[in-house]
């Protein structure tokens, strides 16, 4: 079990904050990667169920559902399975080899003529599940003293998709359809296939002396599995809010074709934010407050939204952006500690098992958002989706406030020799 170490101990021989020319490069890399894939995932999203209706069968609402969630069910099933086949036979070969499930997947629901074609192409795109092979293949490729600030990229490159899909999705839908739509979600993936054979930097040497582990060295660490749970919470409360929150936006006189004016600024604003407050507190030995203090104020956030929905009176659109900046500013500091934290708390010889682990956690996260949040809404209204959503967060607050923030290990210099641009910049 790695040893875990208490904030203050970080104030040890400093390690340099200044990423190398590899890092840089595998950072770079692999967060592309992911944005093409998050990208052609998104610019689907906001057209999905009014395009999926048009097909035979489509009528069903139940059905339709089915194919924007089946995704997230294939993606939770593989995600171990992936993570440990990276730590067996390399992240690249298993990356490579998700992509290429994923762009088949994208080009059966681009050629399906109905709605069950289009569930198979979903299914097919959600197995092929990289998330854990990426991560891992990123932790093995960048120090401790720079993890989060890489993680940071990956995640800002997601939100980033995120807001830029909402601008995008309506007016590519208008231009080339579902069908198209469903073309570019592939090509992005086998652009991401050329990003991992041609830029993505080589996968450090294995030893053979260090075995391999299993899921079980994952669930022996307790702060592994209060990460586990973490990441759960977080997605599904994400998702969770977008069932009540574009109707909010709405009634507070914005129309939906418009939702990304406040969406891009509060995310573009909160990397701003990330940048200023995460990598110098964390140099300083405060990840834990910063951690802790994000889970917190999206509780806040959940609170306000509450607050919000039960006053009876119409949201204010500038109230609604407010909370809209803060929440991002929060996932976004955990969304890049997270998988940090992660990749630095597990067994190195079971770091992809670790990360399958925690990305299945936050694909089920994601599956149980959609689907708890559209009951809760449709049963308790908004104000229940949202006391449900603070009180999550609550218990996260609670099972997270033990955690302790590892040391970082002192890389070996024989290690650094052999890497290629091993330069601090």
């Amino acid at each position: 079990m790695p040893s875990i170490t208490s904030p203050a101990s970080l104030d040890a021989p400093p390690l340099s904050t200044a990423m190398t020319a590899t890092e840089r490069r595998a950072s770079f890399s692999l967060a592309s990667i992911f944005a093409l894939r998050m990208l052609g995932l998104f610019l689907v999203l906001p057209v999905f169920a009014l395009e999926a209706a048009r097909l035979p069968g489509g009528g069903d609402p139940a059905r339709v559902g089915l194919a924007m969630g089946i995704y997230g069910l294939s993606q939770a099933c593989l995600q171990i399975p992936f993570g440990l086949a990276s730590d067996w036979w390399g992240r690249k070969p298993v990356i490579i080899a998700g992509l290429l499930m994923f762009a088949l997947g994208s080009f059966v629901a681009a050629w399906a003529h109905d709605l069950d074609w289009l569930i198979a192409g979903r299914a097919v795109q959600g197995a092929g599940a990289i998330s854990a092979a990426v991560t891992a293949l990123l932790a093995d490729t960048t120090r401790d003293a720079v993890r989060t600030k890489a993680m940071a990229l990956v995640g800002g490159g997601i939100a980033l998709m995120f807001a830029l899909s909402l601008v995008l999705a309506p007016w590519l839908a208008g231009q080339i359809g579902l069908h198209g739509l469903f073309w570019l979600t592939g090509l992005l993936a086998l652009a991401g296939i050329a990003a991992v054979l041609w830029w993505v930097p080589p996968e450090p040497r294995v030893h053979a002396s260090q075995g391999r582990g299993g899921v079980l060295d994952v669930l022996k660490t307790p702060a592994l599995l209060r990460l586990d749970f973490g990441v759960f919470v977080l997605h599904a409360v994400q998702l969770a809010m977008w069932v009540a929150l574009p109707a909010l936006l709405v009634a507070a006189g914005l129309e939906s074709a418009r939702h990304w004016q406040v969406y891009l600024p509060a995310v573009l604003a909160s990397f701003a934010v990330m940048g200023a407050l995460l990598f110098p507190l964390e140099k300083r030995g405060y990840l834990r407050a910063v951690f802790l203090g994000a889970v917190g104020l999206i509780c806040l956030v959940q609170l306000g939204l509450l607050w919000t929905v039960s006053s009876g009176a119409a949201p204010g659109l500038g109230w609604l952006a407010a909370l809209l900046l803060l929440f991002f500013c929060g996932f976004n500091v955990l969304e890049a500690s997270q998988p940090s934290l992660a990749s630095r708390l597990a067994p190195p010889r079971a770091r992809g098992a670790a990360l399958g682990v925690y990305n299945t956690l936050q694909s089920l996260g994601f599956f149980a958002g959609g689907a708890v949040g559209g009951w809760l809404t449709k049963a308790h209204g908004p104000q229940g989706l949202f006391a449900v959503c603070a009180v999550l967060m609550l218990l996260w607050l609670a099972v997270a406030w033990p955690m302790k923030a590892p040391g970082r290990t002192v890389p070996d210099p024989a290690e650094n020799a052999e890497a290629p641009g091993g330069q601090a910049s």
